[in-house]
């Protein structure tokens, strides 16, 4: 196992394919997403990894019943509630995060917190914030396990990708303040809706959510006590991009503007005492509160332009425009290549993505379709190299197919050894979307115990405190239709000699999933 360690690494290592260079022969080159570029299982493989969390042998069978035009179709119309498979969704519906509303879990822990720095006992002080810390693990634990159960079985794939797209577009660090108990609702009231939708309205729900005022510290921002953090990451990383064409002063002439936009805190507090001419203008929505006291309601100007209307109104002026800039518009569509083309985007392709989120006013679905439909996209097909978040998930989609885990901690410490915990990046800028961030040689060695893990049984995944304990498969069959149709045609003769001389069923699935086929989508 060692030498095909050593063949396999190595191979990972080096042979993703960063760029387009040499892959333009590839199936699809020659136009867009027609039915007639998935005939083949093989094809239908290439696009399923691309555009899911990893092929699965169901995913497969979609595929070819319905052709790729209109499967992608169906994937690119945002619907809202569309049911997991039963024992996934038992498993979200019985967590906290689902069953308590936001406002009601942020008041009981500040009572719990309150309450433990009450204490005069030493020891008893300490057990009982350490309580308080466990229970906000607990719900930002939580989240990580819906966003799993999500991402696996979710028959809306393209939606999946793109919520993980926008909450690292969006990013919050799970462990400033209370965030752990924040974020569940961020990504499910702020994101979700409009992973789809209309950009702007997704930028909209983002800056007003309490997660992102605190996380960027514009609960601190107020008249004559400006904090310019949030106005600052609101160019710089959710907008207009460096060198968007913004300067210092726009950064304060948002700040301005952004002003008084706050979290309610205590959560349970009751409105500010304000003069009657100010009474009209404060605003409180769950947590978010909106304060004119601590609004700066100077005259403003952005991006060379004054600012109409005063207050709530003018700040969804100033996001009007930064959403409508074209710089605006690069930017996302950069990204948006990033994620799902290449590493060294084109700039043509880019060019041609920007005018479809122009076109369409910012319209998500549409600048995909646009996306998806580019000679680019096809020729890039199987070159993209997975980060650890798409590795751990396509790995376990392929090993266990439509047979939902039930336990899934050990995906996310998998996730959490390969260096990309979710909400983990302590940094505002997400987690980096290039090839070179993942594939060092600590990371595919770390890769190969990962494959061993899967590969080798159920390692957990069926792990309840159920009674009588619940059935725990055998080792995944990864030998199957799929591979032999689908997988094996890609594979070089040196993967294919590794597999050849595999000493068991669980070897050869280590092989596979560590091979630097597998390494791409």
């Amino acid at each position: 196992m060692d030498l095909m360690r050593r063949h396999l690494l190595a191979g990972s290592a080096a042979g993703a394919c960063l760029g387009l260079a040499g892959c333009a022969s590839l199936p699809g080159a020659e136009g867009g997403p027609r039915d007639g570029q998935a005939d083949s299982a093989a094809a239908q493989v290439r696009w399923l990894n691309r555009l899911t969390w990893g092929a699965t042998p169901e995913a497969a069978r979609q595929l070819a019943a319905q052709g790729l035009s209109r499967w992608l179709a169906q994937q690119l119309k945002a619907q809202p509630g569309v049911p997991l498979p039963p024992e996934a969704q038992a498993q979200i519906e019985a967590m906290t995060i689902t069953r308590e509303p936001l406002v009601a879990r942020v008041v009981a822990l500040e009572a719990q917190r309150r309450a433990a720095d009450a204490l005069k006992d030493d020891e008893a002080k300490k057990a009982a914030q350490q309580a308080y810390q466990q229970e906000l693990n607990r719900q930002g634990r939580e989240s990580a396990q819906r966003f799993v159960l999500r991402a696996l079985y979710s028959p809306q794939q393209v939606q999946e990708q793109m919520v993980w797209f926008w909450m690292n577009h969006f990013s919050l660090h799970l462990y400033k303040g209370n965030l752990r108990a924040l974020i569940p609702d961020f990504e499910d009231q702020a994101v979700r809706p409009h992973a789809l939708g209309r950009f702007r309205d997704l930028l909209g729900a983002t800056v007003y959510h309490p997660a992102m005022l605190r996380y960027l510290d514009n609960e601190h921002n107020a008249a004559g006590r400006l904090n310019e953090n949030y106005a600052r990451e609101l160019m710089e990383l959710h907008t207009l991009g460096v060198g968007g064409g913004y300067s210092q002063q726009d950064v304060q002439a948002l700040a301005r503007v952004l002003s008084g936009l706050g979290v309610v805190n205590p959560p349970d507090a009751p409105p500010p005492q304000l003069p009657p001419a100010l009474q009209g203008q404060y605003v409180r929505r769950g947590l978010f509160e909106f304060n004119p006291r601590r609004h700066d309601d100077s005259p403003q100007s952005l991006l060379g332009q004054p600012l109409p209307g005063r207050g709530l109104a003018r700040v969804e002026a100033a996001l009007d425009r930064l959403a409508r800039h074209p710089s605006t518009a690069r930017f996302v569509a950069r990204k948006l290549v990033l994620f799902w083309v290449s590493d060294t985007p084109a700039p043509g392709l880019v060019d041609r993505v920007a005018a479809a989120f122009q076109r369409s006013d910012g319209d998500i679905a549409a600048t995909l379709n646009a996306l998806f439909s580019s000679p680019e996209f096809a020729a890039s097909l199987g070159t993209l190299f997975r980060d650890p978040v798409h590795y751990v998930l396509a790995g376990v989609r392929l090993a266990y197919d439509g047979r939902v885990i039930l336990n899934p901690n050990p995906v996310l410490n998998w996730i959490n050894r390969l260096g990309e915990p979710l909400y983990g990046r302590s940094t505002p800028d997400g987690y980096p979307l290039e090839a070179a961030a993942w594939s060092s040689a600590g990371q595919m060695s770390t890769r190969f115990e990962v494959a061993r893990a899967i590969g080798s049984g159920p390692a957990g995944l069926f792990k309840t405190e159920a009674t009588p304990p619940v059935e725990q498969p055998a080792f995944p069959q990864l030998s199957n239709a799929l591979y032999h149709q689908g997988l094996a045609p890609s594979l070089s003769p040196r993967t294919r000699q590794a597999l050849e001389q595999a000493s068991s069923p669980q070897e050869w699935n280590t092989f596979l999933l560590s091979s630097p086929e597998f390494m791409n989508r």
